[in-house]
């Protein structure tokens, strides 16, 4: 199909009053859109404003968890299982078989979420800080993770045979969290392309692998009266350069190639959005796209975004690559990384301890974010007027394990103790100083620069503030103690007021002088394992 690209570009505000045409427009006859206030069109949705509530938040934990869990090779299994060679197709073949006999559909049932505790999961999370909860609703895997009208090959019918969003969000509400749903399945036409294929070496070279099965090919197996193509969704022409593995990344925007989406699949993708969004009433949704749904081919994700502001208004949509325009009607998603700058929209940072499905290379080697990292993270996120949401990946029985822990553990307590500086705060004038904040850092596409931070110490200082006070925070300890914090330097511009005293959250006064060089505060021996913060009267 030919490819509408004039008059589609992100920055574009599209009016209610003007006739767009949209190449694939969704259609409303299962689930018809919330109407109200806000319209389908950036112009409409620009109205809206990030609720100040989400604002005060500051940090939510997400539980990104679903059947790409079972086999424990990381993130986006269920696609590189059937890339030949790649290590999550050679583990998937020793342990379960060969993709042509043992596809994902057949992992499925292994997700029984045994040992899963939502309660005490979120309460967990709750003790660390975090002031909102996300979760899974489904992933690029096309597997819903509730009892869903619009897709049969979801948690109630298969594996936990639970319907997972709704105890999660039981569990949310006795937490006293705001929810938040994330939904991914927008890309399972792209994203499971290689379930078309067929290896090109070996014993099997040509025996093509189980995204070409239908339902009548299910009689007598276990699968029998379900149909793949509805998980898969791969009956159609692959997209161009469908061997070439990285081809996806360009294509994330329905362009470059990507094959388009019938209206089937993406009307079946709006159906169960708002089926998810009317029954469990979230306060936030989360879509891992270049701005929305289809943004450039359908008017789907308008109606979504449309939809969910007519539920309730003071709730929160996330996506990513938004334009300054944009993210006056949706809020800004950076995954993995941050600016370097303080951004005049409130915008949240997605980031993870480890990988986004739970990876036991990634237990194994003990290469988890530290609590530390993630403090740091989180303080230089909220310094520039952002958010962080923090993945902790689950096993498949629903359990974290002792390392992840062990980051819990240590994350609960420099929290409860300087969680002050975080919660409810604003940026100051400037977000910070020192070698980092110095630092020409950009962000790669839609993040990805998180490394860049990873070097910070004492030297990189952050700031925010309250009404009240200001509140400084230094990434580390200085070895002999002393603190100099070159922006509060006697004379500067953006504090007059003279400082003769600063509060060292979790220890007491502490004496400073303001000299030419800045703000000097000698400290005691450290009081966290983490970082300094000093409060200071404004």
């Amino acid at each position: 199909m030919k490819r509408i690209l004039a008059g589609l570009t992100a920055g574009l505000c599209l009016s209610a009053a003007q006739a767009q045409t949209y190449q694939i427009p969704v259609s409303e006859a299962h689930e018809p859109m919330q109407t109200g206030k806000y319209q389908p069109s950036w112009e409409s949705l620009r109205q809206h404003q990030t609720p100040e509530w989400f604002r005060d938040a500051k940090f939510g934990i997400w539980a990104h968890w679903g059947p790409q869990c079972v086999e424990g090779s990381g993130d986006w299994m269920a696609r590189e299982m059937y890339m030949e060679g790649s290590k999550a197709y050679k583990h998937h073949v020793e342990h379960y078989g060969h993709p042509s006999e043992v596809g994902f559909k057949d992992i499925l049932p292994l997700f029984k979420a045994e040992r899963w505790n939502p309660d005490e999961l979120v309460e967990r999370y709750k003790r660390c800080g975090a002031k909102y909860f996300f979760v899974l609703g489904n992933h690029h895997d096309n597997f819903d993770l509730w009892d869903s009208r619009y897709q049969p090959w979801n948690s109630k019918n298969i594996g936990p045979r639970r319907d997972i969003l709704a105890e999660w969000a039981e569990a949310a509400r006795k937490a006293g969290l705001p929810l938040g749903i994330s939904f991914h399945a927008d890309h399972a036409w792209t994203w499971y392309e290689p379930a078309q294929r067929y290896d090109r070496e070996g014993p099997r070279a040509g025996v093509y692998y189980d995204g070409h099965l239908t339902k009548a090919d299910g009689k007598g197996k276990w699968w029998e009266g379900y149909d793949p193509q509805q998980l898969y969704a791969q009956d159609h022409e692959p997209s161009e350069r469908t061997w070439w593995n990285g081809a996806i990344h360009g294509q994330w925007d329905w362009t470059h190639g990507a094959a388009l989406p019938s209206q089937q699949f993406v009307t079946n993708f709006y159906d169960r959005t708002l089926d998810a969004i009317n029954r469990y009433r979230p306060d936030l949704i989360y879509f891992d796209v270049t701005v929305l749904p289809f943004y450039n081919i359908s008017d789907a994700g308008l109606r979504i975004a449309a939809h969910m502001y007519n539920k309730k208004e003071q709730s929160v949509i996330f996506s990513k690559i938004l334009d300054e325009e944009q993210r006056k009607a949706i809020t800004w998603d950076v995954e993995r990384g941050a600016p370097n700058h303080i951004i005049p929209e409130p915008w949240q940072t997605c980031n993870c301890i480890g990988g986004w499905h739970y990876n036991t290379d990634i237990y194994e080697h003990g290469w988890y974010k530290d609590a530390a990292t993630v403090v740091r993270q989180l303080v230089d996120i909220v310094s520039k007027n952002g958010n962080l949401l923090l993945s902790i990946p689950l096993r498949a029985d629903g359990t974290y394990d002792e390392k992840e822990a062990r980051v819990l553990d240590d994350l609960e307590a420099w929290m409860s103790v300087n969680g002050e500086s975080i919660f409810g705060t604003r940026p100051w004038t400037i977000f910070g100083e020192g070698p980092v904040a110095e630092k020409d850092i950009q962000i790669n596409a839609q993040g990805f620069n998180d490394g860049q931070f990873g070097s910070m110490d004492y030297r990189d200082i952050r700031f925010n503030q309250t009404q009240k006070y200001l509140y400084v925070t230094a990434m580390g300890w200085p070895g002999d103690g002393r603190l100099l914090i070159k922006s509060l330097a006697k004379g500067n511009s953006r504090m007059k007021k003279r400082i003769t005293s600063v509060f060292l959250l979790g220890y007491g006064k502490l004496k400073a002088v303001q000299t030419p060089q800045g703000l000097a505060v000698t400290l005691p021996a450290p009081v966290n394992k983490i970082a300094p913060v000093l409060r200071i009267n404004k």
